[in-house]
């Protein structure tokens, strides 16, 4: 081989390793949480961090070199999903999108109007965004709390289901995202605040039955903050220990029947066998005994409920605001009838209530659905798990 067609294949090959090297660096090193982008290139991937959905139904995003676009169902039988682009700051939006709402990330100025939030914002380390919440009156989180005290975060009002909002006081605030919920068509909380001109997008992770798919609303929320890789090294550590305990309940012998929920105006709403507490009973060991009702609550008359459940062992998640069986006798004397009652196995899930009502249960709980199946499994089989604590649940005890 002459030496110039020596030096011509050495060239070439130098160019292809150039290529290749090219190819490497178009994919960013990491996604921008605090930064935006200082010189654009439409080759890069500026999210090499992405959101893989396992479990939650009722949201999803596609990705793009410089933006996501995240479709969810806002509320449960949503007739169309809403469609949200969120573009990398220091790039140019996407062409195509003229109805969708569009959000520059990563967001750096936050109000959050649901307390299921707020457990993402703490764990993917982005609290400090947080500048206004609906109400603190129902908050268990003692960080947000402590933010409000200081001054850091403002009371907007709006209650997170339609009430009035303080707008003048939104405004001043300069948000750069409001996230809200919607639980029917026709509310009204993003009509106000679209009406006002605030760029806001809606939470649906209630809407999602089964406790992962809930919890996995964390990775919707890092969405908006380029936190995919916190948020998913923080659900995977929640749905390997709830594996791990479905695994240690899944050869029990004896299974503890159970019933859940109490009368309200007359009228027995039981979860059904599409709820997330229908799910969390069953994996915990025990046999629910309205898992073969289709839906998520089931409106029941109370002697419906009597027939079938009165004979089982433990009732749970029975009313937030019951401490006492007197308490629980002075609403009904009927329910003296129940096994459970009578063994002293009612169980509540309000540990961590609040003075205003305001309970941890479905804030932290929805987040960290793992701590409530290990409070179930100590109820149902306290063998399995002898040194565990109880979280969120507590028995229902005697006056004092």
């Amino acid at each position: 081989m002459n030496t110039v067609r020596r030096v011509m294949l050495v060239i070439g090959l130098i160019a292809v390793l150039a290529v290749g090297v090219s190819a490497q660096e178009a994919v960013a090193e990491a996604n921008l949480v605090d930064a935006c982008v200082e010189n654009y290139d439409p080759a890069v991937d500026y999210f090499p961090a992405k959101a893989e959905i396992e479990y939650a139904e009722n949201f999803s995003v596609e990705y793009f070199n410089n933006y996501k676009v995240v479709t969810i169902l806002p509320w449960p039988g949503a007739e169309a999903p809403q469609t949200y682009v969120l573009v990398q700051c220091g790039t140019p939006a996407p062409e195509g999108f003229e109805d969708a709402v569009t959000v520059e990330v990563p967001v750096q100025r936050f109000v959050a109007m649901a307390t299921t939030i707020l457990p993402a914002l703490e764990a993917q380390g982005v609290l400090d965004r947080l500048i206004g919440v609906d109400t603190t009156l129902f908050t268990s989180s003692e960080a947000v709390l402590e933010m409000a005290e200081a001054g850091d975060v403002a009371e907007i009002g709006g209650g997170g289901s339609g009430g009035d909002i303080n707008m003048e006081l939104l405004l001043s605030l300069e948000p750069d995202l409001v996230m809200a919920q919607e639980f029917f068509a026709g509310g009204t909380t993003l009509d106000q605040l679209q009406t006002a001109g605030v760029t806001a997008v809606l939470n649906g992770d209630y809407a999602d039955t089964s406790p992962l798919g809930q919890a996995e609303w964390g990775k919707y929320v890092s969405l908006f903050f380029n936190t995919e890789a916190e948020a998913s090294d923080v659900f995977a550590g929640v749905a390997e220990r709830y594996e791990a305990l479905t695994v240690l309940t899944a050869g029990v012998e004896e299974r503890p029947t159970a019933i859940a929920a109490s009368p309200y105006s007359g009228t027995w709403y039981m979860p059904g066998a599409d709820s997330t507490i229908a799910q969390l009973i069953a994996d915990a060991g025990a046999d629910f005994l309205f898992a073969d009702q289709p839906g998520t609550s089931v409106p029941l008359d109370f002697e419906v409920v009597f027939e079938r459940g009165a004979e089982a062992e433990f009732w749970v998640n029975a009313n937030q605001f019951w401490a006492t069986t007197e308490q629980m006798l002075a609403d009904d004397s009927r329910f003296e009838g129940f096994a459970a009652v009578a063994n002293g196995n009612v169980w509540n899930n309000n540990k961590r209530m609040n003075a205003n009502g305001g309970s941890d249960y479905f804030e932290s709980g929805a987040a960290n659905p793992d701590v409530i199946l290990a409070d179930l499994i100590s109820i149902f089989h306290p063998d399995l798990l002898p040194d565990h604590e109880l979280v969120y649940y507590q028995r229902l005890g005697a006056a004092q």
